[in-house]
């Protein structure tokens, strides 16, 4: 019996924080689903978290906690694959330090992702934007500050952990204004601010006051915002947005539609692709796609550059244009073959016998 006590405490002390320096983002990922796992396993077999062994853990286990999460929780198919990918990490980790629990974490690591389908990302339009940002009173100090993370938010594409992360000296205005965020992978960018954002910003900084270190958009007791009240904040808003603009009734709006939103605009502004990347922060370019596939705009364009082949060939054919009932594939024929005399029928039928002929009877 080996307990998984130890080696769960070092994956986090050991491997997460000191080997493989991950963000604390990542650590309190994997520290939630670990703890979901814990928590279902002892609802399950009845053995607390300090007295459960690896074999405990198997495959099975995993798998129903697994499904679990989906018709329990209500969990897509994402965080499923999100809290698979802790517990990888974790077998894999435990994998070199019990070889003697190998079978069981092979098991348990052939577990594979679920697939799922991808969606057309939701975005608004400028009219929807402009509607969502004024939906936050500007008569109260919530308000005033909702509108400026809102425009943030809209104006540089930002994530919901990049936006409530910002600090007060994060923000340059003036000539090349721009906000320093890091993002995924501890990749620091610089995002350049419109000059809409710049002005909501400046009246935002000289009522914010306060440290350069603190954060820029906080609660009424000075804390940085949580993503749940940020959520909140983005759906009370987008409710009253929608009695003035109708369509957004239609449209789920959350924290990440504001960044597909700045991401659309981009693309629909003609902005390459890597530099809407760069924008991001996305890792490669690949992620870009998502917004020219959403993007009908680009396609009602191309649509506009393409001629039906039967208009072309009826704009070039004069055949075409005389014969109606005329093929294009005849047109061509006529036109391209060079024209040959045609043997009578009576000869060629004549050259056919005599070539049978001669390979029936060989000669001597």
């Amino acid at each position: 019996m080996t307990p998984i006590a130890p080696t769960l405490q070092a994956f986090f002390t050991d491997r997460l924080t000191q080997q493989l320096h991950a963000s604390p983002r990542t650590i309190a990922s994997y520290r939630d689903g670990l703890r979901l796992l814990l928590c279902f396993a002892h609802d399950r077999i009845g053995i607390a978290p300090s007295a459960l062994d690896w074999d405990d853990l198997d495959e099975p286990l995993i798998a129903a906690f697994l499904e679990h999460l989906e018709t329990d929780r209500h969990n897509g198919a994402r965080t499923r694959n999100l809290r698979l990918t802790a517990i990888r990490a974790l077998f894999r980790y435990a994998a070199l330090r019990h070889p003697e629990h190998a079978a069981v974490i092979a098991r348990v690591l052939s577990i594979p992702a679920k697939r799922f389908d991808r969606r057309i990302v939701t975005f608004l339009t400028a009219e929807e934007s402009v509607a969502l940002i004024e939906a936050a009173p500007e008569n109260r100090w919530e308000g005033r500050r909702d509108r400026a993370m809102l425009t943030l938010a809209l104006h540089a594409g930002l994530r919901v952990s990049e936006l409530i992360a910002i600090n007060r000296a994060d923000i340059e205005l003036g000539t090349g204004a721009h906000v320093r965020v890091e993002g995924k992978g501890r990749k620091h960018r610089a995002v350049p601010l419109t000059k809409d954002a710049q002005a909501v910003l400046a009246v935002w900084l000289d009522e914010r006051a306060g440290r350069p270190d603190d954060p820029l958009f906080p609660t009424r007791t000075g804390r940085r915002l949580t993503r749940d009240a940020v959520e909140r904040r983005v759906a009370t808003h987008a409710a009253t947005a929608a009695q003035r603009c109708p369509s957004l009734a239609a449209k789920r709006v959350h924290p990440h539609a504001l960044r597909h939103s700045c991401a659309m605009s981009l693309l629909q502004a003609r902005v390459d692709s890597t530099v809407i990347a760069l924008w991001l922060g996305h890792a490669d370019t690949g992620s870009t796609q998502q917004y020219i596939h959403a993007d009908m705009t680009i396609k009602e364009r191309a649509l506009a550059l393409l001629t039906p082949p039967t208009r072309r060939q009826a704009a070039t054919s004069p055949r075409m244009r005389s014969s109606p009932t005329s093929t294009a594939s005849a047109d061509y024929a006529d036109q391209r073959a060079p024209r040959q005399r045609q043997k009578p029928a009576d000869a060629t039928h004549r050259a056919s016998a005599e070539t049978l002929r001669g390979i029936a009877e060989p000669s001597a």
